[in-house]
This record gives C-alpha cells, sequence and structure tokens, in this order.
C-alpha cells in the first residue's frame, strides 16, 4: 500500500473495539522521506479531538526535546503503535496492538528512516516485541524487526513531565540517538 492508501485504510479501521469510542484515527504526520521516525504508544485525548500524534503538552515537550538537538518536529516522522485511543487512556491490549502492527510495519517501510526513537515502555516493548522494562531497553542499539532499522529507546515525554529528574537520561539516549546517525551518515 502506498501512503494513501494505507491512510484510508486507518481511517476506515474496524479491526478492533476502540474504534466504536474514538473521535477520529491518529495516523502519523510529519516528512514521509525523514531520516529519524518517533514512535508513541497511542493517541491521548487532545490527539483523538486533533487527529495528530504528540500534540498536548507532551507532544510540546517532544517538540523542544528534539529542538535540543538541533532538529525540527517537521523534519521527522512521528506515528504511534495505536492509531486510535484506548478508553480512558488505558494501555493497549495485545489484539489491539497485533491489528494495528501492519499500519505501523507499513509506515516505517514507507519512511525508511535512518533510526527510529522508540518513546515510552509500551511502544518500545511491542515495537521490539520484548518484555524488557524500559530501563533494559535504554542506552542500547536495537534493530527494527522486519526492517533492521537502528532503534533507540527513551522516556515518553508524558513520563517526563511527571518525572522531570529523568529529563538528563532522556538527553542521553537523544545524544546516543543522534550519535547513531551521525555515524551512518560518515
Amino acid at each position: 500500500m502506498d501512503w494513501e492508501a494505507l491512510g484510508t485504510t486507518v481511517v476506515a479501521c474496524t479491526r478492533c473495539a476502540i474504534s466504536q469510542t474514538r473521535s477520529r484515527t491518529v495516523f502519523g504526520v510529519g516528512d514521509r522521506q525523514a531520516d529519524w521516525m518517533l514512535i508513541g504508544e497511542a493517541p491521548g485525548a487532545e490527539e483523538d479531538r486533533q487527529g495528530e500524534p504528540f500534540v498536548g503538552k507532551a507532544g510540546q515537550l517532544l517538540t523542544n526535546m528534539l529542538l535540543a538537538i538541533g532538529m525540527r518536529r517537521e523534519t521527522v516522522y512521528i506515528a504511534n503503535v495505536l492509531k486510535c485511543r484506548p478508553p480512558n487512556n488505558r494501555d493497549p491490549k495485545p489484539d489491539e496492538v497485533s491489528n494495528c502492527r501492519g499500519y505501523l510495519e507499513r509506515q516505517i517501510e514507507l519512511v525508511n528512516p535512518a533510526l527510529i526513537l522508540v518513546v515510552g515502555r509500551i511502544a518500545a516493548q511491542n515495537l521490539l516485541q520484548t518484555d524488557a522494562p524500559l530501563a533494559r531497553l535504554r542506552g542500547r542499539e536495537h534493530r527494527a524487526p522486519l526492517t533492521g532499522t537502528p532503534v533507540v529507546v527513551t522516556y515518553h515525554p508524558a513520563y517526563l513531565l511527571r518525572q522531570p529528574a529523568d529529563k538528563r537520561k532522556a538527553w542521553q539516549d537523544l545524544l546516543f540517538a543522534r550519535e547513531i546517525t551521525d555515524r551512518r551518515h560518515v
């Protein structure tokens, strides 16, 4: 599927019960030929209203995190594991993740990024198909299962808003991700 067909398919998706409670799908946004792809867990209430990922306070922090390493939000592609908001922002269920997995995998193939930055434990565990805790996933280079794309895991911006002391660790993760892409471009 090309971008248009994929987007149309996601908008019409009724594979799971979340499709009955969403306001709209949240497909993804940004540069479709970006060097970096960011992947989060699922849309929240504001994302569900606007149809765009990371638009609330966590999105503002994410934008600032990118700017801190010299990247504008418009230069990356941002998507979520789930394309619909789970009721009450609960964690995605395994069947919901598996129903959306093909959409995310196709987005990764279409963007073909040099690096994937995964924010948050749930997104990381689902993308990498592991149950390892975030602390074990951070600080290492992983590979995306289908494409072999380098993957770096960091904290979700919403978590950082609640635990600002961990912003230093997130900064280290961003520098690590930058180092990986700089090595590949040399």
